[in-house]
């Protein structure tokens, strides 16, 4: 029998092995605790992926691959039963120790091959251990016979696959392996792979979902923008929309270049005080409604004031900021109003850089009424800059330090004419944004390479219809049209003998051609006309039905000081609707 010192150092070394046990046991737990703070604080689905590989070497094995189903990747909802015929993988995520960094994985894309062991584990949804691993078990643990062959002569020897799965969805699987002289796995390590695992796939279906939604409103945002520019004359213009990192970020800012009478063109910037699905509607409702209220009124200031009624029909408490500007290029001008959005810059031609002084009207929706309008000159080879604040958003600098930067930087930028993706270049926002933005960019024409406009003043009695049709016969044969003069004189004499009879006589005669030609006449009259419904015994009224049917389109819309009645006709020789538009296409993210 043993003596009592053999008794006590048996003892010593069983409540050592005990105690050693519970230590083993806190730490995994400890490690695994650890975790749920380094895996999936971002957000992104792919570097999610990564801080599970990372976080698994060394605490767990020598090597770990992350692979992921296709359908996760595309936002959908992977699969939910076992069995079948599955998608194919995708190599998110790798990670090598420092002990054996040649033989660290790099993820390559798509798998051409899937494993035959990763293959099972997703087809039955269970673990797999391999703790001693053959030589013929390599080319059915690597997808290629390169990989196979560079895992044996490093000395790989023992190999883990586990299933992500959360929420009852199949994600994709996770490789661990053993390399050189560390142990084989144990059921210890199994079962501590799988609550890692377990965590893992939470967080890498948090970023699944969470950029599914990001590209739902981004997908319905990009989809309520206009997809081509209209022609502009006199002005070229340039857009950029550039969607937010973070999903609550996305939703409401929105652009819109509308061609007006006359050759003018409104531009505008808005922004949806708000983010997700519901800015996002918010965004396309007030964009058709602007639309609809520039054909009517091309007065700036009007324009806000009614958008700011149908803003206080959208959700409770929800307003919007938005900047308007409208170009005329026979008067080379500007007029503009605001309301909450950053001042305009305005970036001239010989090279400097300013905020224009508009005064900054309430928020859309906030019923603090009137919006007052500024006129500046559109300066040849000017850039007009209107943009929502995250161009500029930062989370460090104050708000005018943030202007000041960019101020500068696109007057940095003037020896390059720059267009919307230069400015989106050097803004001082981070990137990624923290906020979306919208930008716009509109820029004069060179001298003498805009649009032909002539302008007259016409006397308000009836000698004003047989000055008009001379004044644009003799400025058709300048322009060398003769064959629209007929035409054009009839439409010139039904639009100001209109102006006459119920406008209380004739303002402007404008006259306008560039890939269509534009007869404008204004008058001070309060009433918009419309076609009348005439009968045979009529001996008037029928005036607008011939401008109807001589011209492509005709229309009108309210000025402050009355109305103004426009008629459009196609060149001879240029097809209808060939104007070419601009293709617009958002930056990558």
């Amino acid at each position: 029998m043993p003596g009592v010192p053999g008794v006590l150092r048996r003892l010593r070394r069983v409540a050592g092995g005990r105690w050693s046990a519970r230590g083993r046991a806190r730490h995994r737990l400890e490690w695994l605790n650890e975790a749920g703070n380094r895996i999936g604080a971002t957000l992104d689905l792919r570097a999610t992926a990564q801080e599970y590989a990372d976080y698994a070497v060394p605490g767990l094995s020598d090597l770990a691959a992350v692979d992921l189903l296709e359908s996760v990747l595309r936002g959908e909802e992977g699969e939910r039963r076992s069995g079948g015929e599955l998608p194919e993988l995708r190599a998110m995520a790798a990670a090598g120790s420092a002990r054996h960094p040649m033989v660290q994985p790099t993820p390559a894309g798509r798998l051409s091959h899937v494993p035959t062991m990763a293959m099972r584990c997703l087809r039955e949804r269970e673990p797999i251990v391999v703790r001693r691993i053959r030589p013929g078990q390599f080319r059915e643990i690597a997808p290629t016979p390169e990989a196979a062959e560079k895992l044996r002569r490093a000395g790989a020897h023992s190999y883990l696959v586990v299933p992500l799965v959360a929420r009852g969805v199949l994600l994709g699987v996770s490789d661990f392996m053993r390399v050189g002289s560390s142990p084989a796995f144990t059921r210890t390590d199994l079962a501590l792979a799988v609550e890692l695992a377990t965590k893992a796939a939470i967080s890498i279906d948090n970023a699944r979902l969470y950029g599914r939604e990001r590209d739902r409103v981004v997908s319905l945002q990009r989809s309520l923008l206009p997809r081509g520019m209209p022609p502009t004359p006199g002005l070229e213009t340039t857009t950029c929309y550039v969607a937010a990192y973070e999903a609550a970020g996305v939703g409401g800012d929105w652009f819109d270049v509308i061609p007006l009478p006359g050759g003018r063109t409104a531009v505008l910037v808005g922004d949806v005080m708000a983010h997700g699905l519901s800015a996002a509607a918010a965004t396309g409702r007030l964009r058709a409604v602007a639309r609809s209220l520039l054909a009517l009124d091309i007065a700036p200031e009007r324009v806000l004031a009614r958008l700011d009624l149908a803003a206080r029909d959208l959700e409770e408490d929800q307003v919007a900021s938005c900047v308007c500007a409208v170009h005329d290029p026979a008067e080379h001008s500007w007029t503009l109003s605001r309301a909450g959005l950053p001042a305009p810059l305005m970036l001239h031609g010989d090279g400097t850089a300013a905020y224009l002084d508009v005064p900054a009207g309430a928020p859309l929706g906030s019923g603090v009424l009137p919006y007052d309008a500024v006129r500046v000159a559109a300066e040849p080879e000017s850039r007009l800059i209107l943009f929502t604040d995250g161009l500029v958003k930062t989370r460090s600098d104050s708000w005018d330090a943030q202007l000041e930067r960019l101020r500068e930087a696109v007057a940095r930028l003037a020896p390059e004419g720059p267009d919307a993706d230069a400015v989106n270049e050097v803004s001082p926002a981070p990137v990624p944004r923290l906020d979306e933005t919208a930008l716009l960019v509109s820029a004069a024409a060179p001298a003498g390479e805009g649009p032909d406009v002539q302008v007259w003043s016409l006397p308000a009695d009836g000698t004003a219809p047989g000055i008009a049709r001379r004044l644009v016969r003799e400025q058709l044969e300048a322009w060398e049209l003769p064959d629209l003069a007929d035409a054009t004189e009839l439409v010139t004499s039904e639009l100001v003998g209109n102006a006459l009879r119920h406008g209380g006589g004739p303002g402007q005669l404008r006259l306008l051609r560039h890939d269509r030609l534009v007869t404008e006449v204004t008058d001070s009259g309060p009433d918009l006309p419309q076609v009348q419904r005439t009968s045979d015994e009529d001996e008037g009224g029928r005036g607008l039905q011939v401008v109807n049917m001589l011209c492509r389109s005709w229309g009108s819309c309210k000025t402050p000081d009355g109305k103004l009645v426009w008629a459009e006709q196609d060149l001879p020789g240029v097809h209808a609707g060939s104007s070419p538009a601009t293709e617009w296409s958002a930056p990558p993210d």
